[in-house]
């Protein structure tokens, strides 16, 4: 009995692969610094991703996009991908994993 449905596991699936984009600034991927609020697989070939930044002033914004577009069309070319930039609620170092406090030597 599989315990998660097929969409399910491609969204952790996309997780996985988005932990290949780095924010340029801290040097740390987007997934242990808590930008990813949401992922949506849609089978019928479009991906959405509710992301956020820092700061809404972050002025790495438009390349860690462009790394979230660029990963993501690397991985499912077919795919609309389709990013809604959210700011609430606000960034805040509680969103970092575990791992990546450690790597920020906050933990």
């Amino acid at each position: 009995m599989d315990l998660y449905s097929d969409k399910e596991k491609r969204e952790i699936e996309i997780l996985q692969f988005l932990k290949e984009v780095i924010d340029p600034e801290l040097e740390i991927n987007i997934i242990d610094m808590g930008l990813v609020y949401k992922v949506d697989y849609n089978v019928e070939g479009k991906i959405t991703i509710n992301l956020t930044l820092s700061t809404k002033n972050c002025p790495m914004g438009d390349v860690i996009i462009n790394g979230v577009e660029n990963c993501l069309q690397g991985h499912f070319p077919k795919f609309e991908i389709v990013i809604n930039m959210v700011w609430e609620p606000q960034w805040s170092r509680d969103f970092l994993t575990s791992t990546g406090k450690k790597e920020l030597g906050i933990a």
